[in-house]
């Protein structure tokens, strides 16, 4: 029984019966829908070229509903087409004035052909939905064409007449754009991103932009972009992580030209400090050209060494501050023998591949030149200062958390800690044992403190060093693995000594069992729920699959960053959830002038088609009815006055 003050207050809302039970009926119509389409995407790393494709074709869909609706009637290629003129309807257009194609009967087809595919994927909404959805300066025209009624004869020359309307005026070609974008809306209800929006790509900051404009979306935060919000909150070793994995992978339009971030003062310091030495260990990856801010790779490799031994030295001085982190092995800038040219690890003397460190005082390896900390305190400011940065940043945190329960999914983007017999791990937290959900949602609270608190603040520095744990400590959730061998990658060619063990977590959860232990630690049913994973590439032409534990499990992470693709033989994955099913998108590796519309697979069929009613926000809807029986009743028994027109 709610509390009649609580009524009094929805009765604000709701004045009479006739107000409440009205929207009763809406919200009871609302549930017996069909459930809207939720999209699943991990590891997207920068590829915003390819993300951006994905999420206008919608993985493939909207080529299956062209292929479904027009399959027998109109031919490949201008299927293709009408495709592509949906993905990317300013481009086509554009090309199609300008080779004289775009004329009236074209025009005249093509709005018939948007408006049958629009149809068809609003189809499970309701109008009000819709309209909502729709461009406001065309919603009015686009509402009717959607609901016209073609047994009616008046209707057919109605609907004829608004098209003729349309291409009179000359706006066909903004209509068609405006219908083309209803339809990509249409198409996913709900996005869903597993993590590690950031590095290695091109551009992150392009995708943030579309995610930012997107309906509906949540993140499940990710390794990398933890790194990202460590570096928005000051942290230095994050920045230079950052910063490192950047220049590394070439990505310099990212920092000076996507957010501002100024490396004069890294490119004047490197090319100083190491002016003689090529840095050949450094040499960055170019799997894609700068555009706006192109670096010479010489300089670049000088840039790389240094920011990487300013990230070595910084992230000892972290681990000498919190013992507890138990990472003291890691401080290998303290284990060489620079007389040598040697490094002990595990006992073992290792010879170094590169054995030149000028800014290193061997007897205080640890400590910054004051060179390094002008430079340091640079580039933190200029992480700080970012306004484009840090609007991204506090999107990451209204949109995101570290996992989310949604209609029986439990997303998460590593790992949740175990043991080798398959209890969940420990972490010493405030000096009590945390592990499972209790330890992500502690987690959760310190990254949002990192952020959140001002400097000064009582644990603001505790949680802002924690952010950098998060990266790359043996106990973290979003790492999942041992250790982190960037320093032996750089530096030894003992291949063995740049192995990373995964967490138990990772063959473990590949049983049944153990998937049914997760569910019971989050409050899901052990029948019909998922795990949905990413951070570790599925390795197809190895024979892997990214359905797991007899379906209970999915790791999407198949390598949309090209980075991964020669090692996993596919671009990743989208996973699909609708009424009726379950299904996988195999991507393409995205090449703008090949047609590129992923493979879409049916891996699991609902036992019967899930309603609005069955999810989630059906039990909100139901909460909300009951609510408003009471309301009803309340006016009716005279304890609320009706507030009538």
């Amino acid at each position: 029984m709610r509390d009649l003050e609580y009524l009094k207050l929805l009765a604000r809302e709701y004045p009479s019966v006739k107000a409440a039970s009205s929207e009763i009926i809406n919200l009871k119509a609302i549930c017996g829908l069909p459930k809207g389409t939720e999209y699943f995407f991990s590891d997207l790393h920068g590829e915003y070229e390819a993300f951006v494709y994905l999420l206008r074709s919608a993985s493939g869909i909207i080529r299956e509903k062209i292929r479904e609706t027009f399959g027998h009637i109109i031919p490949e290629d201008e299927q293709v087409e009408l495709a592509n003129l949906i993905y990317y309807p300013d481009r086509n257009l554009a090309r199609l004035i300008a080779e004289e194609k775009c004329t009236e009967d074209w025009q005249r087809i093509t709005i018939y052909r948007l408006v049958e595919i629009c149809k068809v994927v609003a189809s499970k909404y309701t109008r009000s939905k819709v309209r909502k959805k729709m461009p406001k300066e065309f919603a009015y025209v686009i509402d009717e064409l959607l609901h016209v009624d073609y047994n009616d004869e008046n209707k057919r020359v109605y609907y004829g007449e608004i098209i003729r309307a349309i291409i009179d005026t000359k706006v066909a070609d903004k209509f068609i754009a405006a219908i083309c974008e209803l339809i990509q809306n249409l198409t996913i209800d709900n996005l869903h991103i597993i993590g590690d929006i950031f590095d290695r790509g091109p551009r992150a900051d392009i995708i943030m932009n579309e995610l930012m404009q997107f309906h509906d979306v949540d993140i499940q935060w990710g390794n990398h972009d933890i790194s990202w919000m460590g570096a928005a909150t000051g942290n230095p070793a994050c920045v230079c992580n950052v910063l490192r994995i950047a220049i590394s992978y070439n990505s310099f339009d990212v920092l000076e030209d996507g957010y501002g971030i100024n490396l004069r003062p890294l490119s004047m310091f490197a090319a100083k400090v190491y002016r003689d030495d090529p840095c050949t260990r450094f040499t960055p990856k170019i799997l894609d050209q700068n555009i706006y801010d192109a670096v010479d790779p010489g300089l670049a490799a000088k840039m790389h060494k240094a920011i990487a031994v300013l990230q070595f030295k910084v992230e000892g001085q972290i681990i000498r501050r919190h013992p507890g982190y138990k990472m003291d092995d890691r401080i290998l800038l303290e284990q060489v023998d620079y007389n040598a040219g040697t490094v002990c690890i595990d006992g073992k003397n290792y010879p170094l591949l590169d054995t030149n460190f000028p800014t290193i005082d061997p007897a205080h390896p640890l400590k910054l030149s004051k060179e390094e900390e002008e430079l340091l305190h640079t580039l933190v400011l200029s992480f700080k200062h970012s306004e484009l940065l840090h609007r991204h940043i506090r999107f990451l945190y209204a949109r995101g958390e570290l996992y989310k329960c949604c209609n029986g999914n439990l997303m998460y983007h590593g790992c949740i800690p175990m043991k080798e017999d398959g209890s969940f791990e420990e972490m010493i937290c405030d000096g009590e044992a945390l592990s499972g959900r209790a330890l992500m949602d502690y987690i959760s609270g310190q990254i949002r403190q990192a952020y959140f608190l001002n400097d000064g603040e009582p644990g603001k520095e505790r949680a802002r060093d924690f952010m950098w744990y998060l990266w790359c400590g043996a106990k973290s959730p979003v790492f999942g693995k041992d250790k982190m061998t960037t320093f032996e990658h750089y530096f030894i060619a003992d291949k063995s000594l740049q192995r990373e063990h995964m967490n138990p977590y990772y063959k473990l959860s590949q049983k049944e069992e153990v998937c049914d232990r997760i569910f019971e630690e989050f409050g899901l049913p052990k029948h019909g729920s998922h795990i949905i994973n990413g951070h570790v590439p599925v390795k197809i032409k190895d024979g892997e699959t990214p359905v797991k534990a007899n379906g209970k499990l999915f790791v999407i992470d198949g390598g949309l960053s090209k980075a991964y693709q020669k090692y996993t033989g596919i671009a990743g994955y989208t996973l699909i959830y609708n009424s009726n099913h379950l299904a996988l998108a195999e991507h393409k590796p995205f090449n703008p002038n090949v047609e590129s519309t992923p493979r879409v697979s049916i891996v699991e069929k609902m036992k019967s088609r899930v309603m609005v009613g069955n999810t989630d926000k059906g039990k909100e809807l139901k909460a909300m009815i009951d609510d408003l029986t009471e309301l009803v009743a309340a006016f009716r028994r005279g304890d609320i006055k009706e507030q009538n027109d």
